[in-house]
């Protein structure tokens, strides 16, 4: 067995960078930015008043000074003339800057009859312009790779961007494999379940900017393990969910191989999930995860997403993890990487005292994933522990 971190690295030299492309805005939320992009202009593209008031020239700024208002100046109708010494021209938020003022007194610091203001003890205080390319100048950058935040698409377009290159979508063949599987809504025999990982799996794909698809349940025996291959044909990666154990039953690495799976690991020093396996099979990279419910869960936050991102042209890098505080005693841990279903409260976080594999309960409660190193002693409530957050 090897450790999680060395799966992790093993996983991630099996990746295959995909290509960008180009994407409105409209459609660029959530996607990775696969380059650089450069503004093409200023923004704000001239000095613009950042409050409604009068612009003025700060040589004329004296409490109980008399200016003349000779224009206006509003968002998208500049003031073209250019005031002199004594004139104002009333402005509102956003507007152009006239030429030669250079304040903006607001309009609550000036009494004003007919074309006359009158300036009192306020005014002058600041200057209220926003000066041009305040917020960003042709050629600056918004950097890449970025997972594209609301406030990223905004941006690209004050930059004048009207498309922007994103990373492919990885596009993820699924295969639910086991005789004893059931679609949900089918009617189960009576020594069979519903097949619930790969709509889990399905679900977790979604939410990292994957093209998941669902490929129909797999039986034990080569024949159809090798037609479920052949469907997944296309994808940049094949998830495979159950039958890589070590039971009489368990073919999914004798199929793989008759595919072409170049294998790279098999097992994984972790719980759950430890019957894990990778390689490169043809054009795509293949991952055979448990078949215990939270196992191939976990597996998907712990391997799988790292993985998508790693594609998508994000760094390489393991879940996100984050200090916390027991809230609970925890028991010491055995030889393999424990991953806990945790819940966090006022207190900190407490390890679910049932944490078999089979549990999709349990999993369902948790927000997080306590991690607990190998041979990890007892700890008690108080100490800091790692954990995964959940999604």
């Amino acid at each position: 067995m090897i450790t999680v971190a060395e799966a992790l690295e093993r996983l991630f030299a099996l990746v295959t960078p995909l290509p960008a492309e180009e994407v409105p805005l409209t459609q660029a939320a959530g996607r990775v930015l696969a380059r650089p992009i450069a503004a093409r202009r200023s923004q704000p593209p001239f000095a613009a008043s950042a409050m409604d008031g009068y612009a003025v020239r700060q040589a004329d700024v004296a409490e109980g000074a008399r200016l003349n208002v000779i224009g206006e100046s509003a968002a998208g109708h500049g003031f073209s003339g250019t005031p002199a010494a004594g004139e104002a021209v009333r402005i509102f938020t956003g507007a152009p800057v006239p030429e030669g003022a250079d304040m903006v007194i607001l309009q609550e610091d000036v009494t004003r009859e007919g074309d006359v203001i009158t300036l009192s003890s306020a005014a002058g205080q600041s200057v209220n312009i926003r000066p041009a390319g305040a917020d960003f100048g042709p050629g600056d950058s918004l950097s890449a790779p970025r997972r594209l935040s609301s406030a990223d698409i905004a941006l690209a377009a004050a930059m004048n961007h009207g498309t922007l290159p994103v990373t492919r979508r990885p596009e993820v063949a699924i295969i639910a494999t086991g005789d004893e599987l059931v679609a949900p809504g089918e009617e189960p025999g009576p020594d069979q379940i519903i097949a619930s990982n790969t709509y889990g799996l399905y679900a977790q794909l979604q939410a990292l900017d994957a093209l998941p698809r669902l490929l129909p349940i797999a039986r034990d025996n080569l024949d159809s393990l090798a037609i479920a291959f052949r469907l997944a044909e296309g994808a940049d990666l094949v998830i495979t969910v159950g039958g890589a154990s070590v039971g009489d039953h368990d073919l999914v690495g004798e199929a793989a191989a008759g595919a072409g799976l170049d294998r790279s690991f098999w097992k994984v020093a972790m719980r759950p999930g430890k019957p894990l396996m990778a390689g490169r099979m043809g054009d795509a990279m293949l991952l055979g995860l448990p078949g215990n419910p939270v196992s191939a869960l976990v597996c998907g936050q712990v391997f799988m997403a790292p993985v998508i991102d790693a594609m998508l042209g994000l760094p390489a890098r393991s879940a996100r993890r984050r200090i916390a505080r027991l809230a609970a005693p925890l028991a010491a841990n055995g030889p393999r990487e424990h991953y806990l279903r945790a819940q966090t409260g006022p207190e900190g976080v407490t390890a679910f005292s049932k944490q078999d594999s089979s549990l999709l309960s349990v999993l369902s409660d948790a927000d997080c994933l306590i991690v607990q190193p190998p041979n990890d002693p007892a700890r008690p409530e108080g100490a800091e522990v790692e954990i995964v957050p959940l999604n």
